[in-house]
């Protein structure tokens, strides 16, 4: 297992012992933003039931929308691996791009030039106070991994994600992968 220190575009894995947190059990988050004041990220595995046409009617499109985190789940967020499209885009890493002009996404939407390999929509974000993150990092709560997926994590299904770190691990992590999400289930 490779672990490295937090930067913009790591990937934090959740440690199975966060069981208990609902936010971020069996999580992996793209690490947006990482300095001395804090953290911002997105969980790329936790779809929820809504699409961008759910929440924006105007938008004809089934696009499926992911909790990004439980900070300001009212606000809509997303990455993007098209920044030539989307003027206003701040790059994370590795091709990976946050934000830009929401009205030139969804004229783009509109002409079939975005799909969902392309982006992915959240709604709200996962941040960190300045120490948060690292005294959760100390506590044993989550893994930093490099994103060897590259621009490609866009793509990557949320589906099986977690469970697939959890046998590249290995060792002890290995007996995770098949455990329920819900212990009490077992």
């Amino acid at each position: 297992m490779v672990t490295t220190t937090p930067k913009k575009g790591t990937l934090l894995i959740a440690e199975p012992s966060i069981i208990g947190d609902m936010s971020f059990n069996r999580s992996i988050v793209l690490l947006a933003d990482h300095n001395d004041e804090g953290s911002i990220g997105f969980i790329l595995n936790k779809p929820l039931d809504y699409t961008i046409q759910d929440l924006i009617p105007e938008i004809k499109a089934s696009f499926k929308i992911y909790n990004g985190g439980p900070v300001e789940q009212d606000n809509l967020y997303f990455i993007h691996k098209i920044p030539e499209l989307i003027p206003g885009s701040v790059e994370i890493s590795l091709g990976i791009y946050w934000g830009g002009d929401f009205n030139k996404v969804a004229e783009l939407i509109a002409d079939n030039k975005i799909s969902e390999k392309n982006i992915r929509f959240f709604l709200g974000y996962s941040g960190w106070d300045a120490n948060q993150l690292n005294n959760e990092l100390k506590s044993n709560s989550w893994i930093v991994t490099e994103n060897v997926y590259k621009k490609s994590i866009i793509e990557k299904s949320y589906e099986s994600f977690w469970k697939e770190k959890m046998l590249e691990f290995g060792g002890e992590y290995s007996i995770w992968s098949n455990a329920p999400e819900n212990p009490s289930f077992n």
